[in-house]
């Protein structure tokens, strides 16, 4: 049931209780004019409120939406230069939905799965040198709860001195905001066939 009809109903119902209640018997005159001026009052407030609308458009700054949007993305890159795994775990929606797709086509299901990860880049033999972020283009929701991007990552890294990198790598993702926080739920690398 939409909310226009839920409205209509409340006040309809909500009107007939308080013309229901406003011709009790046994009142005095004086007491129920009183209490048929309240009843009338209650019912054209009920009827006001019901009839207001609730769906107002939420008042959203994409502006600074965004900016915290990019640092979120840049951060699912950026903490492996210094390996701080705190940030990774603020970031990845930390849940059994989460999913990431990698271009070796392995697919990670859920954060305690991603968290295993750790061992690989927590390793000394493993070492991030820079990444490059570009054409990112973020959309956000009218409700401004979620967010998805595209872009072209370079992601440069050595494992035991040898190149181990990404290059010119589609990458693209999901964010949800969960209380107040934006969230990485989803994410997609993948290279182009040449």
């Amino acid at each position: 049931m939409n909310i226009k009809v839920q409205k209509i109903l409340i006040a309809f119902f909500s009107h007939l209780f308080l013309l229901i209640y406003c011709e009790r018997d046994g009142e005095k005159p004086m007491e129920k004019k009183k209490t048929q001026k309240i009843c009338l009052i209650i019912s054209i407030i009920v009827l006001l409120i019901s009839c207001t609308n609730y769906n107002k458009e939420i008042k959203i700054d994409k502006t600074d939406e965004i900016t915290l949007i990019k640092e979120v993305i840049n951060g699912a890159i950026g903490w492996a230069k210094n390996k701080d795994f705190t940030v990774s775990d603020r970031i990845i929606a930390n849940d059994s939905n989460y999913l990431e797709v990698d271009p070796e086509n392995r697919i990670v299901r859920g954060f305690k799965e991603f968290k295993k990860n750790e061992a690989f880049f927590a390793d000394p033999r493993f070492r991030a040198v820079r990444y490059e972020i570009r054409d990112l283009k973020i959309d956000l929701s009218q409700s401004g709860t979620v967010a998805w991007y595209y872009c072209v990552l370079d992601d440069i890294n050595e494992w035991d001195g040898q190149p181990a990198s990404w290059m010119n790598t589609r990458w693209t993702g999901v964010l949800e905001k969960r209380e107040g926080k934006w969230v990485i739920v989803q994410m997609h690398f993948s290279f182009a066939k040449e």
